[in-house]
């Protein structure tokens, strides 16, 4: 049933046909690793199991991440098409790329972690990569017909991502990085720590996606791509009215920074008010940690007003609610509190 032939000085080729199934061939370096493989393709056929391996066997890595970019990537919200497309065309340019699909095992994916560890680059890269691997090969196995297909992201020990950033606004900061920055900035600033919206959020905010008698606003370019409405506190409320009263047209967008510029003019902030290692997006950890800090709502209403896409991601902050909970169990009654930062006290 399966015919094993040399071509050439170093290669293997292996032919099985049987009545009511299609040729299966495939080509090895070694005449081991050809029979070995004859033997499992027979063994399937015998009981029944068989799946067709031609397209997994014939379609390369590259080829794949052209497919996945068509099919996938395209549906994305605008943010992450960008990122995944552009991260899409470097693990083209990588070695892995030239295999094919049902030639790459666990080792080579663990082979490209080290490979990539070697060369520097941050846990975080590394895992957004393997997302996207993983990701094409469920899509293959689903989606593209070659159910023989494993994934092999799933077994390897992927990199450990680095404790998170816990930058907290120190005393003072909010109000010098406030006094050096437009109008338009300050706002953006308060607007953030009031509603611990990221950096895109905000940049694509309009009017549109505002009710302010209901005091929601709704996100449809988010991190994770999925929309959620999220509460606006009174102070949030009274940014967009002061915003909002300068306006002679209630239509666009509600800042007019990109997501670009509010990065440069955060980093020119920090140096004119001589504010060392602060980013934008630690304003989001600050908003978090002070709604636990200074409010009692609980983890799920916190989840709904940060958009945080698993619990797990809010734990960390739950430390910050000790002192309040201890109060709680000597009979203090639930009670929302605002607080402003600078002057270290409840109001």
């Amino acid at each position: 049933m399966a015919s094993i032939r040399k071509r050439g000085a170093a290669q293997w080729e292996v032919r099985v046909r049987k009545k009511g199934q299609p040729t299966t061939c495939k080509t090895f370096e070694t005449r081991a690793d050809a029979e070995r493989w004859a033997r499992e393709i027979e063994g399937e056929i015998d009981r029944g199991v068989f799946v067709p391996r031609g397209e997994a066997e014939s379609t390369s890595l590259a080829e794949a991440l052209n497919k996945y970019i068509k099919e996938h990537v395209s549906k994305l919200s605008k943010g992450d098409k960008n990122s995944r497309h552009y991260q899409a065309l470097a693990i083209k340019r990588r070695k892995i790329a030239s295999k094919v699909l049902a030639a790459i095992r666990s080792k080579d994916i663990a082979d490209y972690i080290k490979e990539r560890e070697e060369e520097g680059v941050k846990a975080s890269t590394i895992r957004a990569d393997l997302a996207i691997i993983s990701t094409l090969f469920n899509l293959a196995i689903r989606n593209w017909g070659m159910e023989s297909l494993q994934n092999p992201v799933a077994r390897v020990n992927k990199p450990k991502l680095p404790k998170g950033r816990e930058r907290r606004l120190e005393e003072g900061e909010e109000t010098r990085l406030l006094a050096v920055c437009d109008s338009e900035m300050q706002n953006i600033i308060l607007f953030a720590l009031e509603t611990a919206m990221r950096r895109g959020e905000l940049a694509t905010l309009t009017w549109n996606n505002l009710d302010l008698e209901r005091r929601t606003a709704t996100l449809y370019e988010t991190k994770n791509g999925e929309t959620r409405t999220t509460p606006l506190s009174p102070k949030a409320l009274t940014i967009l009215k002061r915003i909002k009263g300068d306006l002679d047209t209630k239509e666009g967008r509600v800042f007019k920074k990109s997501t670009d510029v509010i990065s440069i003019a955060m980093r020119k902030a920090c140096q004119e008010a001589k504010i060392n290692d602060l980013h934008f997006h630690d304003l989001r950890h600050e908003a978090t940690s002070r709604l636990f800090e200074n409010t009692d709502l609980d983890i799920m209403e916190i989840r709904s007003i940060t958009g945080h896409k698993t619990l797990q991601m809010l734990v960390r902050y739950t430390h910050l609610r000790t002192a309040r909970l201890a109060d709680r169990l000597a009979g203090a009654k639930r009670e929302a509190k605002s607080f402003s930062h600078d002057q270290g006290k409840e109001i």
